[in-house]
């Protein structure tokens, strides 16, 4: 009989992403996991100790859950199931889309930091906006999901490209949480057209949009001139807040040069 095996859960096929380093509990010291490793023994202190990374929301239908977790873990997750579940016990559901964030993207903090920081412009934004949160907050955190996609596919990070590969990626990390049906396909469409101002015109897509460029100006425009950049401002941005919010921001750093 042949062996088939999914190429994601072949380590043949893992990057080094796919490794992971966390401390141990009790002693700190260093425990490498591999990303479908439950639990690993560590060599210091011989402590055996849960990968956190791995979702074990599959120990509620598994016969062998007891053998993988132990009996202690089994229960505690039985348990919270009864009373709701497991995602929403710990997380938020921004806390859930930027774990899912965080596990795509591995080891790009770059790309992690920046739709951290497009996510507080938005969250700032939305202060005087009435949008969607959710739909904002989703669509800030994923907005870039597809970039890994692109520089694989066309070997270019473009915004045409991410817009094209970035829906199903975001699409399917939604199905995955559980979030409703129109919430998943807005954030889709904006994801579709967050480099492309006008095919879309809606107040949730405004502020996504302004946050993003909130973070991207200063590496896009020269922000050391003050009537260039208050011309760009003007341009640019979509929102009213959005424009006071980028006034805010550089002309003070250019006050503080």
């Amino acid at each position: 009989m042949v062996d088939v095996k999914c190429p994601g859960q072949n380590p043949q096929f893992w990057k080094p992403e796919d490794l992971i380093e966390l401390p141990c509990p009790d002693c700190k010291a260093i425990i490498e996991f591999f990303k479908d490793e439950p639990k690993r023994k560590c060599h210091l202190c011989k402590q055996e100790v849960l990968n956190p990374r791995v979702d074990f929301g599959c120990a509620l239908w598994c016969p062998k859950a007891v053998e993988c977790i132990g009996e202690a873990r089994y229960k505690e997750l039985l348990a919270s199931a009864k009373k709701e579940p497991i995602q929403d016990k710990y997380k938020t559901r921004k806390e859930l889309l930027i774990l899912e964030m965080e596990k795509y993207f591995g080891r790009d903090t770059k790309r992690i930091n920046h739709a951290k920081k497009v996510l507080g412009f938005a969250e700032q934004l939305l202060e005087e906006e009435k949008a969607d949160t959710l739909v904002v907050v989703a669509s800030a955190i994923l907005h870039d999901i597809g970039i890994h996609k692109a520089e694989e596919k066309y070997k270019s990070a473009a915004g045409n490209y991410q817009e094209i590969e970035g829906p199903p990626i975001a699409r399917a990390i939604m199905e995955k949480i559980q979030l409703k049906k129109e919430v998943i396909d807005q954030v889709c469409q904006i994801i579709a057209c967050h480099h492309s101002p006008g095919r879309v015109d809606t107040l949730n897509f405004r502020v996504l949009y302004d946050a993003d460029w909130l973070v991207n100006l200063k590496d896009e425009y020269d922000t050391s001139d003050k009537e260039k950049l208050l011309k760009v401002i003007e341009k640019v941005f979509l929102t009213q807040s959005g424009k006071e919010l980028a006034r805010k921001v550089y002309l003070s750093a250019i006050g503080q040069g």
